[in-house]
């Protein structure tokens, strides 16, 4: 007897994944627009005009047996209709033209309706896009044989999002037609459904014999159990997790064996850095060694696995963009049958067999894999997030593992910010001018909107109302993807997509404006004029995107303060919140903070910046070995290197845009057991104050130079105006968070495993108060206040004691 298993798709996913054809090309645009919100309002207002006779949302489903290779399933295919006509007229006349002529196939008493909104002018559209068309027809077939319709009809109704004029396509489908291209559907589709079914069978198998792979640390255990609890309880977990935790195992471990127990579909680790996204290879790939089957996928940067010198992703550029879609599904399906860890490797051998765009590839698999591991944009960012799992509103068996997670404070205010560059107008103008004069009288109606609000910017302007310009924006883009239908610019074709893009983005972020963000102009630093969409708090907006899935887990070793984190990244009263026990020994490390000097600007002098390098030396001095010294800026840090003037032995000096390959070269000077001191000065919040991993005694000490605050500027008074406003915490929010944050990840360098030993000195009297101590983790008590004179003994009598 055949066991009958459970698949669901929604009709979307299914016909985008089954039909589609053709070349991937970058010269053109999608027809369907992908505002965030703007769709959906013209949805609704279509729908609210459409009568008595019109009902709209209409959720359809069904169930059908799919019988192949020897297995049953019940496969689910659900969606939501925009809209079901009901002609009454035809209803109450139906019976009598049946009995006049049987053979007569009816007008449809039903009419299926699937609204688009686009900005591209529908005189351009001659038929119908395929794949709207699909899926009509999927819920058209799904009414007619729950209703018992032998005919019934089919509407494309398409909208311009300026103009908001209409165009319709109708036609009248037979059942019998419409069941027959479904079956086909249904077919095609079935091989990879029952390929789901046995792998996940296999994975299952698997999970259900893990172990954990270690034995638990002080308070391990517990975070492994919150985790689970959360997964299984529909919440967010936000976790302080000092370096040495363990917090990726003790995240990704529960979050597996939840998937064992068919409470996720799939884990998405999501991290800004290389070395994060390699220690979650590096778990999963253990777990993979300890009996795991698991199908695992980093999702690698375009710019980084393309075939070619830069990324140009059209058929004339790259042979692997055309025909891509008629051929990716068999790469994807050969991938899958044999092999589970999926690396960037595997991905171009694969991706070089059947000639497709590895990256393209990358992002189909992820469809099929049961973990991504991926930075944050994927999921979170309104360009470029994975709308094949997140382009409905619908919420998945997903779980969320956010590392690094204080890092999304500022990513996300940016992500839902959008900005415009009145000189971008120009450019694009002066290259579609001779091509398109109504592009350009487009461009140039919003080039005015843009010079008068100049006209009235000196330096800085808050904006109340910019309703014209968002108008002209509007018929900007109807007219952009005109053009880009029917024109390749070979010349100026990088600033002409551009623009393109960002006034789609800005768009998009214009919809859903409200208290949370503020309007400005301003100029950069180039001193072009632009305008921003400023996302003040970003809290409502990861709400909804953490909302796509079951549960989302938020960790950092700088989560400080948690409260803070949890409001501005969408949590609520429900969530949770822990503070895993740190397993270092308090006898390894060694706190001090210089009590008689300050970075403040007005103390900012030669005499101050002697007593700071007097510190170094000092510091340094007591012990040969590897130190790094973050500073605020690189100004401060340049003043400091040329005071030293070679009374620093082995100092390295960070410089700005540094290569990967200098980045290596500048940490590979760090060596284990050296017989000179190595100094590295470094930048507080750069490259080398977060993200790198130096064990043992390739680092022994870190001197932090000041408090970290961000410069004041225009951008970070209008947050401190904004919260001081809001809650009385301007400084806070602006300044202060940021800045300790920075002090701690810049301190969190040093011990790095239970058997390190370290020394922090923190040199800014301003660490002494309350406000500052108040966000020192509790791992940073005891500390000792020293000044010149008594720090050297206290650091040799830290160092002349082994530890433990």
């Amino acid at each position: 007897m055949t066991n009958n298993y459970q698949i669901k798709i929604s009709v979307r996913n299914l016909v985008e994944f089954i039909l589609r054809s053709g070349d991937i090309d970058n010269r053109r645009v999608r027809y369907e627009v992908d505002a965030m919100h703007e769709g959906s309002r013209i949805h609704r207002k279509i729908q609210k005009s459409m009568g008595v006779n019109y009902t709209a949302e209409v959720p359809l489903s069904i169930t059908m047996p799919v019988t192949r290779d020897g297995i049953t399933i019940d496969l689910t295919v659900e969606g939501r209709a925009d809209g079901i006509i009901i002609n009454e007229e035809v209803q109450n006349n139906i019976f009598a033209l049946l009995e006049d002529d049987a053979s007569i196939v009816p007008p449809p008493s039903i009419t299926i309706d699937e609204i688009k909104g686009m900005y591209m002018d529908l005189s351009h559209l001659k038929a119908p896009i395929d794949v709207h068309k699909a899926q009509v027809m999927c819920y058209a077939y799904i009414y007619a044989k729950q209703h018992d319709h032998k005919s019934i009809g089919i509407r494309l109704t398409y909208c311009n999002l300026k103009t908001e004029n209409l165009r319709y396509f109708e036609e009248v489908l037979s059942y019998d037609d419409l069941e027959e291209w479904f079956n086909n559907l249904i077919y095609e589709y079935s091989k990879w459904a029952v390929w789901q079914i046995n792998w996940t069978k296999k994975r299952n198998q698997s999970i259900k014999g893990l172990e954990f792979p270690f034995s638990y640390r002080e308070g391990q255990k517990k975070l492994v159990t919150d985790v689970y609890k959360t997964i299984l309880r529909n919440r967010k977990l936000f976790i302080q997790a000092p370096t040495g935790v363990g917090k990726t195992i003790s995240t990704v471990f529960p979050s597996v064996k939840a998937m064992g127990e068919d409470l996720v579909s799939k884990i998405f680790y999501l991290t800004a850095k290389t070395i994060t996204r390699t220690v979650a290879e590096d778990t999963f790939r253990m777990l993979g060694e300890k009996g795991l089957n698991m199908k695992v996928v980093t999702l690698t940067a375009k710019e980084k696995i393309c075939i070619l010198d830069k990324p140009d992703c059209n058929p004339v550029a790259c042979e692997r963009a055309k025909g891509y879609y008629n051929r990716v599904n068999d790469a994807v399906y050969d991938l899958l049958l044999n092999k589970n860890d999926i690396s960037r490797d595997l991905i171009n051998e694969y991706a070089k067999k059947y000639g497709v765009c590895p990256f393209e590839m990358c992002l189909d698999v992820a469809l099929w894999a049961d973990a991504i591991i991926c930075d944050y944009n994927y999921v979170f960012d309104p360009n470029v997030y994975l709308r094949r799992f997140f382009a409905s509103e619908k919420k998945n068996d997903y779980v969320f593992l956010i590392d690094e997670a204080h890092n999304m404070v500022d990513r996300a205010r940016e992500m839902y910010s959008a900005t415009l560059v009145k000189e971008d107008f120009l450019v694009v103008k002066n290259i579609v001018k001779n091509i398109s004069g109504e592009l350009a009288k487009h461009l140039n109606n919003c080039n005015s909107d843009l010079l008068k609000l100049k006209r009235e910017c000196d330096e800085f302007e808050i904006v109340e109302n910019i309703s014209d310009f968002a108008y002209h924006l509007l018929g900007l883009m109807s007219e952009f993807e005109v053009f880009l239908q029917d024109h390749v610019v070979s010349e100026g074709n990088e600033e002409l997509m551009k623009l393109f893009l960002d006034v789609r983005h800005f768009l998009n972020i214009f919809e859903i404006l409200d208290d949370n963000y503020t309007i400005y102009t301003d100029y950069d630093n180039d001193n072009n004029f632009r305008i921003k969409l400023q996302c003040m708090d970003p809290s409502k907006n990861m709400q909804n995107c953490l909302e796509r899935g079951r549960s989302s887990i938020l960790f950092s070793a700088t989560f400080l303060p948690i409260k803070y984190y949890k409001e501005q990244l969408g949590g609520s009263e429900e969530d949770y919140a822990v503070y895993a026990p740190s397993t270092f020994l308090l006898d390894n490390r060694l706190i001090m903070i210089g009590t008689d000097v300050s970075t403040k600007y007005t103390r900012r002098s030669e005499k101050e910046y002697r007593k700071i390098l007097d510190y170094i030396i000092d510091f340094t001095k007591a012990k040969i070995g590897n130190y790094m010294v973050f500073f605020p800026s690189y100004s401060m840090m340049e003043e400091i290197v040329l005071l030293a003037d070679n009374q620093l032995e082995g100092l390295v000096v960070q410089s700005s845009r540094m290569t990967e390959e200098e980045k290596e070269e500048f940490l590979n000077q760090f060596v284990e057991a050296p017989d000179k001191s190595r100094i590295g000065f470094c930048v507080m919040g750069g490259i080398f104050s977060e993200g790198i991993d130096l064990r043992n005694d390739r680092l022994i000490g870190a001197v932090i130079v000041g408090t970290g605050l961000p410069m004041v500027c225009n951008e970070r008074e209008l947050f401190r105006a904004y919260y001081d406003e809001r809650n009385k915490m301007g400084f806070e929010y602006s300044y202060l968070y940021q800045g300790m944050n920075k002090v701690l990840q810049s301190a969190g360098r040093v011990i790095r495993t239970k058997e390190d030993r370290g020394a922090i000195l923190l040199l800014d009297e301003r660490f002494c108060f309350k406000q500052y101590q108040n966000l020192f983790p509790r791992e940073w008590f005891p500390n000792i206040y020293v000044n010149q004179t008594s720090m050297y003994p206290v650091l040799e009598e830290f160092w002349s004691n082994k530890g433990e």
